[in-house]
């Protein structure tokens, strides 16, 4: 809270005195027309405890709040006020005169009109502190008696008193109309200008709204240079955005690091020099307590009309552009109402998926075989997670199992297939079929739990961890390589196979992958479907293949899905192929069937 915040005040005390609102000096901010939170309450305890007929909290903006015997006094007007009082409210020290009459400084100061007749004859202050620090004024007492001494229980209780006012005016500003960090009006100001805007001046209007940086970069920030900077940061953003916007055009703060306005309806969404030049701006370089800091800001536009406001949220709006701007190069969207749905139906799907993980009927798995090429019969199946939504369908893996990771479901979900792939792989064992199950784990599982993890499963199932391999996309492996290279050791040393899977789609360093305790590499299909028609896909994964090979690697080749991509990776040094051509994804009750009735593929040893 800055210098010259003044609380408002609307208090009636016993005598049905009461004052107008404040005076403040922040420019753009509206007069409050309520007071402290609990200041009377404080006037009271204090008065009772000092026993002081007189108190007043006098701001140093000018402005002082009298009460006489617990009762509210009309404001005193500041041209009004005694030079002695503003000095109390402006000095950093407490003030204490026992007599006034052996202080010439007291000679002419009269008390507020109404208050008493008489002269002051004890004067104490004590300044008034925001949460921040910020000095805003002092806490005065004053009684027609002078006094012998001001005990120390006395002082304590004066500066306790000051504490509570400076809290208050920090609550106050939050239940009214000021953030308090940049002293803009807050989201509550916003909707109230909103309403009155749409109701008497136009039907529809335009509401800009700026997030400064996303989430994750803006933590990072305040977790290197502390809440201080952070709070810079706000100010200074805001004072371009104030540079910015139209003339009598009021700025918002209505979060965190998110500014508002309501623009006038003059074709904003056509005058696009001017966003572009705002986003320009916004991403210049700040300079922050002397440290120089560049933002990814994000600026949304949505048109709205009072009918659309009614019942509706129009900062949920135009979130949903900022958030898109962000992460585009032109730094500002318009609101897309099919971006809204679908934003909308992934949050719904999420906690649908959420409640799934915990029932049996909706998740299920499906196995895809992989062939040996030597020997032409399968001797492992890929667990593949498939939901069955009871009123939308199936929802396809691809969609599914990215909302599970952003919503931090991926460790639940991986359970969820580890369990259940493994129950089944022990029934298909047990029947006397010699095959491995591998599934597909995401970056977030690579912890070090995920051994032990592993492990409890296969023992509870009585299933050999050589039976299990898993899978780990090529930029998962890639992205911490020294505790990557740890956990996938221990994996190795319990016996798991460990395959790189989606490979030539990431940017692996061959030293690295050279270094990964891997036992297989499976080459992504979108090389292996264009070899039909494109040499050089042929020739990637030819050389690939080798590559691996000489590097220790089994291959796998996925997206076998015609018998001449079949013939081609069987003439290639490839180990195992996988695709439509042999099989799709089958049901676990459809794999033994499958299995009894496979007879093999054409292998090399049948050439």
């Amino acid at each position: 809270m800055t210098a010259g915040i003044n609380p408002g005040q609307h208090m009636d005390g016993p005598s049905g005195a009461h004052s107008a609102a404040a005076h403040t000096s922040v420019p753009g901010a509206l007069p409050e027309g309520f007071a402290v939170p609990g200041f009377d309450a404080v006037v009271r305890l204090v008065s009772r405890s000092l026993n002081v007929p007189l108190v007043a909290l006098v701001l140093n903006g000018g402005t002082a709040y009298w009460f006489a015997n617990g009762s509210a006094l009309p404001t005193h007007e500041p041209h009004m006020l005694h030079p002695l009082y503003l000095e109390a409210a402006r000095s950093l020290e407490s003030l204490v005169v026992l007599d006034t009459f052996n202080d010439a400084r007291f000679a002419d100061v009269t008390p507020a009109p109404g208050a008493t007749a008489g002269p002051i004859r004890f004067f104490a202050s004590v300044p008034v502190h925001t949460l921040t620090g910020k000095q805003i004024g002092a806490l005065c007492v004053m009684d027609q008696a002078p006094r012998d001494e001001l005990t120390e229980h006395e002082q304590t209780s004066l500066r306790d008193a000051a504490s509570l006012i400076g809290a208050g005016v920090v609550l106050r500003s939050y239940l009214g109309r000021t953030d308090p960090i940049t002293q803009l009006p807050h989201r509550y100001a916003f909707f109230d200008d909103l309403r009155r805007h749409l109701r008497e001046e136009a039907s529809h209007t335009w509401v800009i709204a700026i997030d400064v940086a996303p989430v994750q970069r803006l933590n990072a920030f305040i977790r290197a240079m502390g809440h201080a900077y952070g709070d810079e940061l706000m100010r200074a953003v805001a004072q371009r955005m104030l540079t910015w916007i139209p003339p009598d055009t009021r700025l918002y703060q209505v979060g965190a690091s998110r500014f508002a306005a309501v623009l006038p309806d003059r074709h904003v969404e056509a005058d696009t020099a001017r966003l572009d030049y705002l986003v320009a701006r916004l991403r210049e370089p700040f300079d922050c307590l002397g440290i120089p800091l560049t933002i990814q800001p994000g600026v949304g536009l949505v048109k709205i009309g009072e009918s659309e406001l009614r019942g509706g949220d129009p900062l949920r709006l135009v979130m949903n552009a900022s958030y898109a701007a962000q992460q585009s190069v032109r730094g500002w969207a318009v609101y897309d109402r099919r971006q809204d749905e679908l934003h909308q139906q992934e949050f719904f799907l999420v906690t649908e998926l959420a409640a799934a993980l915990t029932d049996r009927t909706e998740l299920d798995l499906h196995y895809q075989p992989r062939v040996d090429l030597d020997s032409g019969r399968c001797v492992a199946l890929e667990a593949l997670a498939r939901w069955h939504h009871p009123t939308l369908g199936m929802i396809p893996p691809s969609r599914f199992i990215g909302l599970a990771e952003r919503a931090g479901l991926m460790r639940t979900l991986t359970q969820w297939v580890l369990e259940h792939g493994v129950a089944q792989l022990a029934k298909w064992r047990s029947k006397g079929h010699d095959i491995k199950l591998s599934f597909n784990v995401s970056s977030t599982d690579l912890g070090a739990d995920l051994v032990s993890r592993v492990q409890q499963v296969a023992e509870r199932y009585k299933v050999g961890l050589d039976s299990l391999e898993l899978e780990f996309t090529e930029s998962t492996l890639m992205e911490h390589s020294a505790t990557t290279r740890r956990h996938l050791t221990a994996i190795r040393e319990l016996g798991a196979g460990i395959a790189i899977d989606d490979f030539g789609t990431g940017y692996s360093n061959l030293s690295a992958l050279r270094q990964m305790p891997a036992t297989s590499l499976k080459i992504d299909q979108s090389f292996v479907r264009g070899m039909g028609t494109s040499r050089h896909d042929e020739a990637i994964v030819r050389s690939v293949t080798d590559l691996a090979r000489s590097m220790g690697f089994r291959v796998v080749v996925e997206g076998v899905e015609t018998h001449h991509l079949y013939d081609s990776v069987l003439a290639m040094a490839c180990d195992e192929a996988q695709g439509f051509h042999i099989a799709r994804p089958l049901p676990g009750a459809d794999v033994l069937p499958w299995l009894a009735s496979h007879r093999g593929m054409p292998s090399r040893r049948m050439g």
